[in-house]
């Protein structure tokens, strides 16, 4: 009998899905809100104005890492070059990024332990500088959508950056120290953290692009210290316009796939920012900057999937100008199988990127049923009864199809 009801229930998905929904008045009451659900062979089995252009918050994530994805492959990775610049005054080095976005602090140890191998090998005493060209962004950049606060979520993107322009300190009997043993305090560290309280905390750091890289600066320089090097304070920015002095090149030791799958776990804004203003700069050439990035989603939006009103300025989806439609995520979601494991399991056989704006929910992915994965996407851009009620449309979906 129970493998008679199981087989009644899978074969009628759509009588279980409504009866799902009538446990959900606050979202069938909802007037900004849409959704689509689609079955093994792309048939529609729930959906209401699937076609409405609404705010998608993080799920715009979803179509980066796509076109990111689609663009550079999974096993790709990104490089920074490191030069030499001698004169007969001084030894310099110079730093020329393209916008990493996972350089941290157990990548730039790598990097000080391969640049004191090359620097012993040229017979390199010291080092009286570091210059930065970060050139490959245009300066001052700030996407929509970011705030000026010291959060996290509103690091600003830069082509040089280290711990995703961020700092994690505490406060201990008033000294400001580093929060992870893997990152020495530097000064610029110790003075952000001069306002924070005693618990650890981890805060951006600030909106001007220069102060990130200083602190890039500074960060190298101690780890090349901690590998013996001698080294002096100064900070430089100029241009590196060939090839010139090259002395290594250094590739993440993480995939892209392996910096998609932590950017959609932790909603990380700033790596998505960084691979759209890549994705910006290989187009259109550098330096990246606001206006490339819209020509970027217009073109790519527009070329592969046909869309001619979807609007997207900014990679990590803080715009509230920023449109999608329950329908185009659905079809991203069709275009993202291949990569769908790097989805994080938000509910028991549910996988999907969420979104949160105020005022906007947002929730994108597939349910899971007898190895099959089935695209969804729900978009709520008015205030929900609690946080979590986006995870309950996904679960109660998710229960009326087992």
């Amino acid at each position: 009998m129970w493998g008679l009801w199981a087989y009644a229930a899978a074969a009628n998905p759509v009588a279980n899905i409504e009866k799902a929904l009538q446990n959900l008045p606050q979202l069938t009451q909802m007037k900004e809100a849409g959704w689509l659900l689609l079955d093994e062979q792309g048939r529609t089995l729930q959906a209401r104005s699937a076609q409405r252009l609404l705010v998608p918050a993080s799920t715009t994530k979803l179509v980066t890492a796509y076109l990111a994805l689609r663009h550079w492959g999974a096993e790709h990775r990104f490089h920074t070059d490191f030069f030499l610049e001698q004169t007969s005054e001084r030894n310099q080095l110079v730093v020329k990024g393209y916008g990493d976005p996972f350089l941290t602090s157990e990548e730039l140890l790598e990097v000080a332990k391969q640049l004191k191998q090359k620097l012993s090998e040229l017979r390199i005493q010291r080092l009286d500088a570091i210059a930065l060209d970060a050139s490959y962004f245009s300066e001052g950049l700030v996407l929509p959508g970011t705030q000026h606060s010291d959060n996290p979520y509103d690091a600003i993107p830069s082509a040089i950056a280290a711990n995703f322009n961020t700092v994690f300190l505490q406060k201990k009997s008033g000294r400001v120290v580093s929060a992870e043993p893997q990152t020495p305090l530097t000064p610029l560290a110790e003075q952000l953290g001069r306002s924070l309280m005693d618990q650890p905390q981890r805060v951006n750091t600030g909106a001007d692009p220069k102060t990130a890289q200083r602190y890039f600066a500074e960060l190298l320089a101690a780890f090349l210290r901690g590998q013996g090097v001698d080294i002096g304070e100064g900070v430089r920015w100029q241009r590196h316009r060939n090839a010139d002095g090259l002395i290594y090149r250094h590739y993440n030791s993480h995939t892209l796939a392996q910096v998609v799958e932590p950017m959609m776990k932790y909603s990380t804004n700033f790596i998505a920012n960084q691979l759209v203003l890549m994705l910006a700069a290989e187009r259109y050439g550098p330096p990246a900057d606001e206006d490339k990035v819209v020509q970027f989603f217009a073109k790519e939006l527009s070329g592969r999937f046909g869309w001619r009103d979807a609007y997207l300025e900014d990679g990590a989806g803080l715009s509230r100008n920023n449109r999608l439609s329950p329908q185009y995520l659905v079809e991203v979601l069709e275009a993202f199988r291949p990569w769908r494991h790097l989805l994080p399991e938000v509910e028991m056989y549910v996988y999907a990127k969420s979104g949160s704006l105020i005022g906007v929910s947002t929730l994108a992915g597939y349910i899971e049923r007898e190895q099959e994965w089935l695209p969804f996407a729900v978009m709520m851009n008015e205030p929900i009864p609690y946080y979590h009620f986006r995870n309950r449309i996904a679960a109660e979906l998710s229960q009326a199809l087992r």
